[in-house]
């Protein structure tokens, strides 16, 4: 053969295998492939391109790739939240979910939040596990889209159980029958075991010491920063505590009198917290620096005095106590004090609450005396400058009138910033206070 046509054999040869070469796969020639070897095909990668797949058989069309599955990520919680700890997961791989079914719960530092499937399908992967902290953004499980049954695997064993049970109670049958014999050589043995018992007693003794057990639990996110909250208002505000006494007759007297006229007019429990809130903000009109805040760097260098009250009502919660709060509380009745507290209540105890029920705040209000307490001293909640602590109410002998009279009294209790309020201005407006506790007509005045 000549070299010419040598050289034209070899570019035919070229041009043949050029044209086949679209026709391979990374792992296989489709030229090869049979129905038979379907299930290899599809744990294979996605084919590369649109007319490679068209050569499948049509049985390989029906499965799914990881990029048909959807990934659930971290969701956005707010602005100062990015991260927050994966609480616990409320669905297993291989469950069935509902469109906007909740699938996990994220413990943040004030509130928790709920991970929901964005659509019905099934869970096919988790990639994180509980008790471990989540940025926003971050990929927590695969949900594979579409309609499908929970694991059937689960009700296959438990009818395969009762099957198997029946044989062994056949067998324990026979030794049964042969259970006299063994009871009589028993019978014999437990003569010889009773001198045993002077070793008895040094177990209770041992006993009589106590459990010194310990268990360690790790603190929610609510509680650190809570914590870290409540020490950076000690060490940044001038903290200090003026205490007064008020006597609650009138305002139990008039709360006896109406409380059923008002619950079945408005459907709200008349409390005491509304009228404590109804006067701290008519005493606010007389010591406007009570609202008012320090912001500003290195501690703060301006005071910003507010036309608003927004009461932020201390809730104690199985996580942690927070503070919701009632906005332009100034503009509200009695009755409208309450039905906020009372809604804001019932969110925060039952897990509802938002980070919009505890944004801001001018004010606080935290009544421990639900629980009992005589007397405390809050601690402020930055960035407000005063926090007013609520207590129990107890009979106790006062002088009324030159006359010792036993009283319902309430020891009250103002935490300032030093910084921005002084002595005069803290005593008079706890001062106001106590006048209207003591006669609440005065609230009705101009």
């Amino acid at each position: 053969m000549s070299s010419s046509s040598a050289l034209r054999s070899t570019a035919l040869r070229s041009n043949r295998l050029a044209s086949l070469s679209h026709l391979r796969t990374p792992s296989c020639r489709l030229f090869h492939v049979k129905a038979p070897v379907t299930g290899l095909i599809a744990r294979q990668t996605t084919p590369r391109s649109s007319h490679v797949t068209a050569s499948y058989p049509p049985s390989l069309q029906q499965w799914r790739s990881y990029a048909d599955s959807i990934v659930i990520k971290v969701p956005v919680m707010a602005e100062s939240i990015s991260e927050g700890t994966l609480k616990q997961w409320l669905k297993e791989v291989g469950d069935q979910v509902e469109q906007d079914e909740e699938i996990a719960t994220i413990e943040t530092d004030k509130i928790d939040v709920a991970v929901n499937a964005p659509q019905a399908g099934i869970l096919k992967e988790l990639f994180v596990e509980a008790d471990t902290t989540v940025t926003v953004g971050q990929d927590l499980a695969k949900l594979e889209p579409g309609e499908g049954a929970p694991k059937p695997a689960k009700e296959e064993t438990k009818k395969e159980e009762p099957t198997s049970s029946p044989p062994p109670k056949a067998e324990e049958s026979k030794p049964a029958e042969k259970a006299p014999e063994p009871k009589k050589v028993e019978e014999k043995p437990k003569k010889a075991e009773t001198p045993a018992p002077p070793s008895t007693p040094s177990a209770p003794a041992a006993d009589g010491i106590g459990n010194r057990g310990e268990q360690r639990v790790k603190m929610n996110r609510m509680r650190l920063r809570t914590g870290e909250r409540l020490k950076q208002s000690q060490n940044t505000a001038a903290s200090l505590t003026t205490f007064n006494e008020v006597d609650m007759s009138a305002v139990m007297e008039m709360r006896s009198l109406y409380k059923n006229a008002v619950l079945e007019k408005t459907g709200v429990k008349l409390g005491f917290v509304s009228f404590f809130t109804k006067a701290c903000i008519l005493a606010m009109k007389d010591v406007p620096v009570v609202n008012a805040s320090i912001e500003g760097p290195n501690g703060g260098d301006t005071i910003v005095y507010r036309d608003y009250v927004d009461v932020s009502i201390a809730v104690a919660t199985e996580k942690g106590l927070v503070t919701p709060v009632i906005r332009n509380a100034e503009t509200l009745d009695l009755v409208g004090i309450d039905k906020a507290i009372s809604e804001l209540g019932e969110k925060a105890r039952s897990g509802k609450i938002t980070l919009e029920d505890l944004a801001g705040g001018t004010f606080t209000i935290s009544n421990g005396g639900v629980f009992g307490s005589l007397m405390g001293t809050p601690i402020i909640n930055l960035p407000q400058s005063a926090v007013l602590g609520l207590h129990a109410t107890k009979q106790r002998p006062v002088v009324v009138n030159g006359k010792i009279e036993i009283r319902p009294m309430m020891y009250l209790a103002l935490t300032y910033d030093h910084r921005l309020l002084d002595g005069r201005e803290a005593v008079t407006f706890l001062v106001k206070v106590k006048e209207y506790i003591e006669d609440p007509r005065r609230m009705l005045l101009p």
